[in-house]
């Protein structure tokens, strides 16, 4: 297979290699199984009491799937990468800040992912059969597999999708059916503690753990053949499986009072799903965090040969895992994917206001060098959301929403200032429609 000709990193998806939207349906879902997911229910379950656990946890997502439903349709629209949708909107020189922050953020997690799969490995090697082994030995096995799916594409992060979707499916409902059955369903959502943090911080919670994912998910909905399977994509995906797998995470994480999974998993005699979560759910969310990476890196340098790419971009994340230097990395890594949020707000307002026919002209002509006021508009966003981040500024009590708002509202305005934009702005065609 041709993995250059088939992944269109620097130009639109023709329309002969759409596909159908259940097909990245099942990618974007299978995300929604890894073990984050299941982590960050288990975390909101134990910081707020049950009565009012699962409505945070479904406001969350709701949140979720209105950004995910946006920038997703968005990708469809466009049929472009989050990347190039940065470079219409920021700019070639303004995107290529953006993509690089983006580009280092998502290498950095897939080394803490590696990082964190050997060590839950190892861990169930070694409590659920006895086995010990080298660290190194694990991570270079991770790293080489993750990048050899990554190598082939959308096509092979599919395919894996496919397959796996059903058996997390099973996993997940197993998980519940045990935790519900060890105490009555009513003692289960009963208010059992009292609440550690409010409403909002438990939402919050929820959005912040899995918004950059929503963020690109142009990534692969630019894939889809019409606007609309992104819409059924996002709420697939962050409103149905999402709020599923964080209530089963949350309610097994309930029964013992303690938010380690694998712990939890041992203990209700699961350590098989321990396993399948594990090496399945960050098998496919590996491969997406260095498609993504090698996406933004081939928008911001195109003339760099892909697999080549790929595999020195797998390297470096895996060497980075060897050595533990990701413990110092990740607060790094943390309030970097913040300024993620922002850009989206920023995408959009360019894309369904500013300058909506700039998405569907030749990308060579309809390219700017730089867009002052989306930078400004970009930045002012990021401010919120690191100053929300440690409860400084709070409107909404959602930091990732009051970045998102911020940004959209500022280039809403800015954007009245910028020639380009407003010569742009009287053609509202869209080709998509």
């Amino acid at each position: 297979m041709n993995v250059e000709s088939e992944e269109f990193a620097t130009e639109p998806v023709p329309q002969e290699h759409t596909v159908g939207w259940v097909r990245v349906a099942l990618v974007s879902a299978m995300v929604a199984f890894s073990l984050p997911t299941f982590v960050t229910g288990a975390e909101v379950f134990l910081a707020i009491d049950n009565a009012r656990a699962v409505p945070a946890i479904l406001a969350g997502c709701g949140i979720l799937t209105l950004i995910a439903s946006i920038c997703g349709s968005i990708g469809t629209r466009t049929h472009l990468s989050s990347y190039m949708l940065a470079r219409v909107a920021f700019g070639t020189r303004g995107a290529a800040l953006v993509n690089i922050a983006f580009a280092i953020s998502l290498l950095g997690w897939f080394g803490v992912n590696i990082d964190l799969f050997s060590g839950a490995i190892l861990r169930l090697l070694q409590d659920t059969v006895g086995v010990s082994a080298q660290p190194w030995v694990i991570e270079l096995f991770a790293g080489m597999v993750m990048t050899a799916t990554t190598i082939y594409g959308f096509k092979a992060i599919n395919t894996l999708s496919t397959l796996l979707v059903p058996v997390m499916m099973v996993v997940t409902v197993v998980l519940i059916a045990k935790a519900l059955g060890s105490r009555p369903l009513g003692e289960t959502l009963a208010a059992q503690q009292v609440s550690e943090i409010s409403m909002g911080r438990a939402i919050s919670s929820v959005v912040g753990g899995v918004i950059v994912g929503a963020v690109i998910l142009p990534d692969i909905t630019r894939f889809i053949r019409h606007w609309r399977g992104a819409l059924y994509t996002a709420l697939l995906s962050y409103l149905v499986v999402q709020s599923i797998v964080m209530t089963a995470g949350g309610l097994a994480a309930d029964v013992l009072s303690n938010n380690d999974l694998l712990d939890v998993l041992i203990v209700m005699g699961l350590s098989w799903a321990a396993f399948v979560i594990i090496i399945a759910g960050s098998w496919v969310l590996n491969s997406l965090n260095l498609y993504s990476t090698t996406l933004s890196v081939e928008a911001t340098l195109p003339k760099t040969e892909n697999r080549l790419l790929i595999v020195a971009l797998g390297a470096l994340g895996t060497v980075a895992a060897f050595f533990n230097i990701l413990d110092h990395f990740l607060t790094f890594l943390f309030y970097l994917a913040i300024v993620f949020v922002p850009v989206a707000g920023v995408i959009a307002v360019d894309h369904f206001f500013a300058r909506p026919s700039a998405y569907f002209e030749n990308l060579r002509t309809a390219e700017r060098m730089v867009s002052p006021m989306a930078l400004i508009s970009w930045a002012a966003g990021s401010v919120v959301a690191l100053l929300g981040a440690e409860s400084v500024i709070e409107m909404t009590g959602i930091a990732a929403l009051d970045a998102m708002f911020v940004s959209a509202l500022a280039y809403a305005v800015l954007s009245r200032f910028d020639t380009a934009a407003t010569n742009a702005a009287g053609d509202t065609g869209d080709p998509a429609c």
